[in-house]
């Protein structure tokens, strides 16, 4: 485990590294999500470049579309795509390395940026795998802010409907968005209870925790009957004190002096993940 939780400082890393060459970026959820993606990348999910097209594979849907860095970086290292090719060409006039999911690419399964559409499009996916009989389990990743969307409760009322236990959904509830907290925007804090009485099984973890996020997606593997939702407790810019909890770095780049920090903090996470 000590290798992932070191590895997800790398990926902080590749994902700033994106952001600055790209001159752009949604930095402070990307730094929330990278847990989660990891998980689900390294330890979870039934995915490989070897069989993109797998018809059992397991299906992931970035419903937060805007953390697309954090996703290329962690499809580069599962060797989905380049990492270099990616830094060259990210955010540039005709690439198809743009700032939201683009299912041209390898390992995409659709695109994605238009907020509220993930967990609907999973209730699909879940339920044709039900209908053709298969075992692969369907993962989204909504952002907290993205719950203002009508169209997340309707897909929930129809995942409880069709007992879709093949479906997760994991909620990045770092408390910000691009115009301040959340609960000053459209308050959520009573989201286990939503999601609950819309028929999920909920589980509420530290997101930024490997081990709570690995007890989770295993509970809701087991979890039959009823879809499941992890509320993932994260922080906003999460691995530098330069960036966290600071609702002005959902979409910056770092200067070069922030940088510099940043990554110093990144290389320290590292080793502290690497002695733990």
């Amino acid at each position: 485990m000590d290798d992932l939780k070191a590895k997800v400082f790398d990926l902080r890393r590749d994902t700033v590294d994106i952001i600055v060459a790209g001159k752009g970026g949604h930095i402070g959820g990307d730094m929330s999500v990278m847990e989660i993606l990891a998980a689900l990348y390294f330890r979870v999910m039934n995915v490989s470049p070897k069989r993109a097209d797998d018809p059992d594979r397991d299906r992931f849907v970035l419903s937060k579309g805007h953390s697309m860095e954090a996703y290329y970086a962690v499809l580069c290292a599962k060797g989905f795509l380049d990492l270099e090719e990616v830094k060259e060409k990210f955010s540039k006039f005709g690439s198809s390395y743009i700032g939201h999911p683009n299912n041209k690419l390898p390992g995409i399964e659709m695109n994605s940026g238009s907020l509220g559409h993930g967990l609907p499009v999973c209730v699909g996916m879940a339920l044709a795998g039900k209908m053709n009989k298969k075992e692969y389990r369907v993962y989204t990743v909504m952002g907290d802010g993205e719950l203002a969307e009508g169209s997340v409760w309707e897909g929930a009322m129809a995942a409880n409907q069709y007992h879709l236990d093949n479906l997760c959904a994991v909620v990045d509830r770092n408390r910000l968005q691009i115009s301040g907290c959340t609960e000053d925007v459209m308050g959520h804090d009573d989201l286990a209870e939503r999601f609950s009485s819309f028929g999920w099984h909920v589980i509420s973890v530290r997101g930024n925790d490997l081990d709570e996020l690995l007890q989770a997606f295993s509970e809701a593997s087991q979890t039959k009957g009823k879809p499941s939702v992890i509320i993932a407790n994260t922080t906003k810019g999460y691995g530098s004190p330069v960036m966290e909890n600071k609702a002005n770095w959902h979409h910056k780049v770092p200067t070069q002096e922030e940088y510099n920090q940043i990554i110093s903090d990144f290389a320290a996470g590292k080793e502290a993940a690497l002695h733990e």
